[in-house]
């Protein structure tokens, strides 16, 4: 594994430019480029503040509108490398077949190029939260963790994704189908409460099995002050199980990765 780094570090140009080339991608043929970055989170609050009050969960947390917008930020982010690792290899396949190099690259600069877009969109849900005077930052250390899970989380997701398209081409659909469900047990509409509610306390580590739960309990911690739930039990035990989770899916992931790696020539 390490030398796997080492030789990325050493690589470091090609990783810059597939992330460049990624980006622009994104945008080819945009007037506007990546001002979408600024602007489409501008247009969620917007959409959103609207439309949350018709939610029955918003009585039930603080500053409901806020909460929302940092779980939809958050999840898209997820989403974006959902979608885009399907096409990060099987969308390269004259450049597997002809240069050698670690195929990591592929998924990582798929991860990097929507990190980038990411923290662009997270800088402008952070001066909406100034701007609305909901910004508590007392703990705001505790995003340093929360975007490294995140990305280990992503990255993890982008290698199994773009393996797996790969030999199995219904991958897409069935990514489509499981992301969605997982949207919806992922607290970001409600709050956790709701699912440690069907737990008994001393298994409400288990919701953090989701290792989107624990992120999102760090971001909404570090950027609005809202307490870890369950306030009064062992919340650091449940972020270390979202911690694991996120680790071993990076860990499946590479290693999946470098299963497939010696085929991916012949299938592609």
């Amino acid at each position: 594994m390490n030398g796997v780094w080492q030789f990325l570090a050493a690589r470091r140009e090609l990783v810059a430019s597939l992330v460049g080339r990624n980006l622009k991608i994104r945008y080819k043929g945009s007037a506007l480029g990546f001002f979408w970055s600024l602007l489409t989170p501008l247009c969620f609050i917007a959409i959103y503040a609207v439309f949350a009050r018709l939610l029955k969960f918003a009585g039930d947390v603080p500053n409901y509108l806020q909460y929302l917008v940092s779980g939809i930020v958050a999840w898209q982010f997820t989403s974006g490398c959902l979608n885009d690792s399907l096409h990060s290899i099987s969308g390269n396949s004259n450049l597997v077949k002809k240069v050698f190099f670690p195929r990591v690259i592929l998924p990582l600069s798929t991860a990097l190029a929507n990190m980038v877009n990411y923290l662009l969109t997270f800088l402008v849900l952070l001066l909406y939260l100034v701007a609305s005077g909901n910004a508590h930052f007392a703990a705001i250390w505790l995003l340093v963790p929360a975007f490294a899970i995140h990305f280990a989380l992503c990255l993890g997701l982008c290698c199994l994704c773009g393996t797996s398209n790969v030999f199995f081409r219904d991958t897409e659909h069935i990514v489509g189908v499981v992301s969605q469900a997982w949207f919806f047990t992922t607290p970001v509409m409600y709050p956790v409460a709701f699912q440690l509610g069907l737990l008994p306390e001393r298994l409400a580590w288990l919701a953090y099995l989701n290792p989107m739960t624990g992120i999102l309990a760090l971001y909404r911690r570090a950027i609005l002050g809202m307490p870890i739930e369950p306030v009064d039990g062992p919340w650091l035990a449940g972020i270390a199980v979202s911690c694991a989770v996120s680790c071993a899916i990076l860990t499946a992931g590479m290693r999946v990765l470098k299963a497939g790696d010696a085929r991916f020539g012949d299938v592609l």
